[in-house]
């Protein structure tokens, strides 16, 4: 027999890993900035300089670039930025990596703690984690029919199977202006800022993927007039934009993960020669996975009173579909100021980050607890040194609804910050409020026989002789029409005649049928 194929290509997950590293450096202060007197706040990103892919491992090169908001060791007291890094090698075992592979790679500053030593010298303790997963695309052979003789009857049957239409790595760089307002002084020097994109939302058009989101931009700067205290501008600019690709069709699932690798902040001068225009640009990895799930009438069997046809077939396991769901987390809570001169009168900026802590399938759904970092900004009732800050933690629990979910199915979710706000209660007290984004793409497993070929036997006559000529036979679950005729060497034209059964209709558990063999040993 000729079996007609079809080839459909599958990803599937080759392997993956997870390493944490600890940093713990001293950083001497550069001559260019003066003694470091009070922290006021501090941040850190790794950037991954090169990866090097080696059999059965990834080697990454990088850095732990990190920024510290301070108040100067002398008398003028003024705020100062200082922006450090340090090298990081770490090495990820990943078993059956090959050269070519392509490797999506994410990494999350887990703890960043800086200790003052004395005003030239800081100690640097970081904790970063890694996480590496390796996809291999496949190439499935589906039987779709095949070509037999006269009186061979075919079984056939729906599967399901999510395949994959683009895979592959691209860049997304979004840039904004931002003109300072009239009632601002030029910008002699950029302090501190903060970029993200927030409540980023993606679908698929017909060749481009669609984004759209919010850019939140924070600046902090010192504006060219002598003794004003620093400046600050905050914005949120919404935007509409596309990511080109050919192949990309309405109709496909996105599952794109997402890493930041850049957001920076510079002045430049406007029309008039003046510095008043603020560039920021945020540049995001993205690992891109354009999937289509379709429906093949794959053939399982074939059978003749006859002849004995044997399928051999290859087990492959593959995925279907089972929920995309985009969830939204409300949190709230209230944080009071640490010991702080004043009271205080205003907040300047915040911004936060989702760390997910555990998940866990449940039979409603996929349970996710976690929380949110945040960190405030603000001025306190003191002329000499007003600006402040503190970092809070808001734990967070949230179920994903999910019906019909099963404790094999796999999961991809990305989270992402939608919305912050912080107000203050009075003169201790901020209440935080945030809106947490959890896009999950929910997958069931699905192993598959793809018959490879079909052989073609005498029949056993012996095993035949053995069988009663006539059975009385009480149907089971897994029963079909056809598999009885085969089983029984009879067909499901003769079944449906000898008891009376319409020529649509199926069987039921539990249902006695008559069933006459019509192979005479």
């Amino acid at each position: 027999m000729e079996i007609q194929k079809k080839e459909y290509r599958i990803i599937r997950q080759k392997s993956c890993a997870a390493s944490q590293i600890t940093l713990d450096e001293d950083y001497n202060v550069p001559d260019s900035r003066p003694d470091v007197g009070r922290m006021i706040q501090k941040k850190g990103s790794v950037q991954i300089q090169k990866v090097k892919v080696q059999e059965g491992r990834a080697g990454l090169t990088g850095r732990l670039a990190f920024c510290l908001l301070y108040v100067s060791d002398d008398e003028e007291r003024r705020i100062h930025s200082l922006d450090g890094v340090i090298a990081l090698d770490e090495t990820l075992n990943l078993e059956g990596l090959h050269d070519g592979d392509k490797i999506r790679l994410k990494w999350e500053v887990e703890d960043l703690t800086i200790r003052l030593i004395h005003p030239r010298k800081l100690n640097i303790q970081a904790i970063i984690t890694f996480e590496a997963v390796v996809h291999e695309n496949l190439a499935l052979m589906l039987p779709e029919d095949v070509r037999a003789a006269e009186g061979v009857s075919i079984k056939k049957q729906d599967v399901r199977i999510l395949g994959i239409c683009v895979h592959r790595k691209d860049t997304i760089r979004r840039k904004e202006e931002i003109t300072l307002p009239s009632n601002k002084p030029d910008v002699e020097e950029i302090l501190w800022h903060d970029a993200q994109i927030r409540g980023l939302e993606m679908r698929c058009g017909d060749g481009e993927i669609l984004l759209k989101g919010e850019l939140f931009v924070f600046v902090l700067y010192m504006g060219g007039e002598e003794n004003n205290p620093p400046e600050w501008i905050e914005q949120a600019i919404p935007f509409n934009d596309s990511l080109e690709c050919e192949q990309c069709r309405a109709d496909m699932l996105p599952n794109i993960d997402l890493q930041m690798i850049q957001a920076s902040v510079a002045a430049k001068p406007d029309a008039d020669g003046e510095e008043r225009l603020l560039q920021a640009e945020v540049v995001l990895e993205a690992d891109i996975r354009l999937q289509r799930e379709e429906t093949f009438n794959l053939l399982m069997d074939a059978y003749a009173p006859t002849k004995d046809y044997i399928p051999v077939c290859r087990e492959e396991d593959t995925e279907h579909l089972l929920i995309k769901n985009d969830a939204k987390c409300r949190v709230s809570d209230r944080v009071e100021a640490g010991d702080v001169p004043g009271k205080i009168l205003q907040i300047c900026h915040s911004d936060g980050s989702v760390k997910v802590d555990r998940t866990e399938i449940r039979q409603e759904g996929i349970y996710v607890e976690g929380v949110l970092m945040v960190r405030i900004l603000y001025i306190v009732s003191d002329d000499n040194m007003p600006f402040y800050a503190m970092e809070a933690s808001v734990p967070f629990q949230h179920l994903i609804e999910v019906p019909e979910i099963e404790a094999d199915c796999r999961f991809d979710m990305r989270t992402d910050l939608e919305q912050l706000s912080t107000a203050m209660v009075d003169s201790r007290e901020i209440e935080l409020k945030a809106v947490l984004n959890f896009n999950t793409l929910v997958l069931c497993p699905n192993r598959v026989c793809l018959v490879q070929e079909i052989r073609e036997n005498e029949l056993d006559t012996a095993r035949i002789r053995d069988l009663p000529g006539i059975v009385s036979y009480r149907v089971k679950p897994e029963d079909s029409l056809w598999d009885l005729a085969k089983r029984y060497y009879t067909t499901i034209e003769e079944i449906r005649m000898l008891n009376e059964l319409p020529e649509d209709s199926e069987i039921r558990p539990g249902q006695t049928l008559l069933l006459v063999k019509n192979v005479e040993s």
